[in-house]
């Protein structure tokens, strides 16, 4: 049996389960601020939905899902040693929305999720969402996360769509520094640009396919953003990992940013983007045998296998098959990196 750590699952949370969480004086804000954002959602799908019900997946059912006794034995089942966790809930969305004191609720997301994972942290590692509309907060946030153990931190993707500036600017200076210091990871998750709900408007297929299929190469904007911008020089010890891209797309991207320094002007680089990648960053994927035929271009150490329990591409309860599959002409030494050595590396699992 091959040794498993997923990269990129998943954990329901109840907004009403974080309300019971938050002061009272801060309720009203708290339902206010939810309701603001799905308003903005709403806006944005322009009426249309895509509800988890258009697929009969067992994993959704499973009491794994928001249960962590549960979810321990949902993973033993698939074979899966540990888990990196991701909140189903995009909070930090909301935070800026809030007509009020924000800190307590921030802190009530993250209380939730560290006693979820507290049933065995060895096996279930949580990736927070840290509120980044105050950076003094947010490095006092990454600090005390790191004294909790937390592994990773999971941030907004594109900045701008939620009126903050980007990563490139130098007021975030100090949290990149204390993700240096900690060795915090940082994360970010497959999402979707505001500009591509048009195209989930005009999809004309039942469940949206055209429209789902774009969000991972948006990704791409997020990782020149670091690379491109001299952000990566000036912070070298950063572990930035992107969460449920694939792979099949990532080294021809990353072939045309090293093309980019024979023409454009880009005086924040001292190394071709490739290596800043090779550095600083990793992929996450579930099922890519053509990603992984590209593998050496992308880099053995620089890809991590997922589940993405319980959402429709997961390969659970089927893992350990579908990496057989996916791995059968790959030595055992770059599988055992890709499904397990490298989240350990970069996680500080085992």
């Amino acid at each position: 049996m091959t040794k498993l750590i997923s990269a990129d699952s998943h954990v329901a949370v109840s907004l009403d389960v974080i309300r019971e969480r938050v002061p009272r004086s801060l309720h009203r804000a708290f339902d206010d601020a939810i309701a603001a954002q799905a308003k903005i959602d709403e806006d944005l799908r322009g009426g249309r939905t895509i509800s988890m019900d258009d697929w009969d997946l067992e994993a959704f059912r499973d009491p794994g899902y928001r249960d962590p006794v549960a979810r321990l034995a949902a993973m033993d089942r698939d074979g899966v040693q540990a888990e990196v966790l991701y909140c189903e809930v995009s909070a930090f969305r909301a935070f800026g929305l809030v007509k009020g004191d924000w800190k307590p609720i921030s802190r009530a997301f993250t209380d939730h999720l560290t006693e979820f994972a507290s049933h065995d942290p060895d096996r279930l590692a949580v990736s927070y969402q840290v509120p980044i509309i105050d950076i003094a907060y947010a490095v006092t946030e990454v600090e005390r996360l790191a004294a909790l153990g937390a592994r990773s931190v999971h941030l907004p993707n594109f900045p701008s769509e939620i009126g903050l500036p980007d990563y490139h600017e130098r007021l975030y200076d100090p949290l990149w520094s204390v993700f240096q210091e900690t060795g915090i990871s940082i994360s970010h998750h497959l999402g979707n640009r505001h500009w591509l709900y048009d195209v989930m408007r005009r999809d004309p297929t039942p469940q949206a396919a055209i429209f789902t299929s774009m969000p991972a190469l948006a990704l791409s904007e997020t990782i020149a953003w670091w690379i491109l911008t001299g952000t990566l020089e000036r912070f070298p010890g950063l572990k930035i990992v992107f969460v449920e891209p694939g792979l099949y797309w990532a080294p021809g991207f990353i072939d045309g940013l090293d093309r980019k320094t024979d023409v454009y002007d880009l005086p924040g680089l001292r190394l071709k983007p490739s290596e800043y990648f090779r550095r600083n960053m990793a992929l996450t994927f579930m099922d890519d045998e053509v990603g992984l035929g590209l593998r050496h271009l992308i880099g053995i150490e620089n890809i991590l296998w997922s589940t993405d329990f319980p959402h429709p591409a997961t390969t659970w309860p089927n893992s350990q098959t579908v990496v057989a599959r996916q791995f059968a002409d790959i030595p055992d030494v770059e599988r055992d990196l890709i499904c397990s050595g490298n989240a350990e590396r970069i996680y500080g699992l085992s």
